[in-house]
């Protein structure tokens, strides 16, 4: 995948989907095989572990869907956007950061998500 906006929404799609099948091939096209994913409550590696980790925040926050709340920053190899999960009647459950890492191919090598604000100076 060359774009990362198209990138970063592939994965924000596979967060978003509830069926383990239909979300593989998301995970596949967005990450890299060894792929790393850190937040603050669960991590994932590789396509199974980071399938796991959605796994996990269907069973929490059902229905609930990621939307992606800012262009996405880059440079270098790194990136940056923010997010919100959203409950089926539109209340906001947790917003954040994601700041990542590139593979040589364009699709993701690690994320890590910070939930909230910045704290203050």
């Amino acid at each position: 995948m060359s774009d990362i906006t198209e990138t970063v929404d592939t994965y924000l799609s596979a967060w978003n989907e509830p069926d383990p099948a239909k979300r593989a091939p998301l995970i596949e096209k967005a990450w890299v095989a060894g792929g790393v994913l850190q937040d603050p409550p669960l991590d994932g590696t590789g396509y199974d572990g980071i399938s796991a980790a959605a796994d996990a925040l269907h069973t929490h926050y059902a229905g609930h869907r990621f939307r992606r709340t800012s262009g996405v920053d880059t440079h270098h190899d790194m990136f940056r956007f923010g997010w919100e999960l959203v409950g089926p009647d539109g209340t906001v459950a947790i917003a954040g950061l994601d700041v990542g890492q590139l593979a040589g191919d364009g699709r993701l090598q690690r994320i890590t998500g910070f939930f909230g604000d910045l704290p203050a100076a």
